[in-house]
Parts: structure tokens; sequence; C-alpha cells
């Protein structure tokens, strides 16, 4: 599907999206308050962008709402976010090594929505080499410990999912992992290495996950609570027009 982004108003990320099967344009925001636009693939992409524009005032009201990333937040395992207002005429972002550096203009503040916005990327990307780094080493200790085989292991940046496992004993593993606590994190990847013995979930999967987990039930009500964001729980919405 083809797709073009956009920044409108004061830092609100939307994507036009192409479908063939669209007749008009169709503007929606999802439960992770990604806002897209949909219009028929003759449609040019500004089509979609004067869209959006003329309903910003809809879309800034009806937006899920969720926690600021704040100034030494931690990101995931190994990172602290650190704002910096400085005399610079635009938004950088740089990951260090314990650190993610958002810098900003003095005359903006860290809640400015493009600043956030900003600051959300960088700290994805925080959590793609922390989770790159300590997932698969993880993930095969366990398969080790527990005689699960598994074919291999990507990490990727999920939105509605923390991990998945083909057929084929493929593993992808949900970046955001990171922002969870280890003993959920045990939990998801003995789930998707259970996958690779019994591939859908029914009773026989829940008594396989059982012999390896204990109080998975519990632990699954627990990861409940947690959304695949950086910051913050987004409600549980999603809005049309």
């Amino acid at each position: 599907m083809a797709f073009k982004q956009f920044v409108i108003g004061s830092g609100t990320e939307i994507t036009v999206y192409k479908r063939r099967a669209a007749r008009n344009l169709r503007l929606s925001i999802n439960s992770n308050g990604k806002v897209r636009v949909s219009i028929p693939t003759w449609a040019p992409y500004k089509a979609g962008l004067e869209f959006a524009e003329t309903r910003l005032h809809w879309i800034e009201k009806n937006k899920p709402a969720f926690d600021l990333i704040t100034d030494n937040q931690a990101i995931g395992k190994a990172h602290h976010i650190r704002f910096r207002a400085l005399p610079v005429s635009k938004i950088s972002t740089r990951v260090k090594q314990n650190e993610i550096i958002i810098n900003h203009p003095i005359e903006t503040t860290y809640d400015n929505q493009l600043v956030q916005a900003k600051a959300k990327a960088a700290a994805i990307r925080a959590l793609k080499v922390q989770a790159e780094s300590l997932l698969p080493k993880r993930l095969a200790a366990l398969a080790a410990e527990y005689e699960f085989n598994f074919n291999s292991v990507q990490i990727k940046r999920l939105t509605s999912r923390w991990g998945s496992c083909d057929q084929s004993k493929n593993i992808v593993l949900n970046l955001y992992l990171m922002q969870l606590p280890w003993h959920l994190i045990d939990y998801v990847l003995l789930h998707e290495l259970t996958h690779t013995v019994v591939f859908k979930h029914g009773s026989d999967f829940w008594q396989a996950m059982d012999l390896v987990v204990k109080d998975s039930k519990s632990l699954r009500k627990e990861l409940r609570s947690y959304k695949t964001t950086v910051s913050g729980m987004w409600h549980n919405t999603n809005y049309a027009v």
C-alpha cells in the first residue's frame, strides 16, 4: 500500500494511504493515536493532506491522551532521556550509550508536540538497540533451559502484539518488550517458544505453557495492563470520520 507521511499543526503526524478500494477520503485515529487518511489511488497525496488540515481541530480533540515523555525518564533497561533547551533553530536528537539527548530551541518546551514526537522516535531507536543486544541472548538461554528449538529471531517495532512465531519456527519480538519488567519479558519469550511446539492457541497450547511458566494465567492478565508505546497508557479507542 503506497503512503506518505506529513506533519500538520504543532507536530501532529499523519499518514496518507492510497487504497484501491477507497472511493472517497476517510480520516481515522487508531488506538495507538496514529492518524491516517485513506484516499483513492487516483487522488494526489496533497488532497489527503489538505483534508486532514481542515479537520485538525477534530484530530486534536479526539487523539488519545498519553503521558508525556519527561526529562530523566527511563527508556527500557539502559537509557535515560535528557531534554536540553539551546539557542538552536531546529530539534535534534542523539542516542548515546546510556542517554537519549533531545536538543530543542529555547522558545519551545519539552512538552511541545513536535519535541515529544522527536523524543519518541529517538526512544524507539534506543529500545531497538537494547532489544537487539539483549533479547536474542535471553531467548536462546530460555530455549536451551526448556529444550525448545527455534530457527531465527528478529526484532521489530510492532503495534498490536508482543511477538509472533510462524510454522517454520521463526520468531519476531517487539522492541517495546524492553519497557516491560523482566518476568513479563520472559513470559512473552516462553510464549513464543511454546508456539514452536504447539502452533495454535488452544487447550494444548496453554497446557504446554503451564509446564514452563508458573502461574501463566496471572502473568497473562498482568501483561494486558501494558501497551506497546514508549510512554504512558493509551485509551482503548478507535475514532474515524
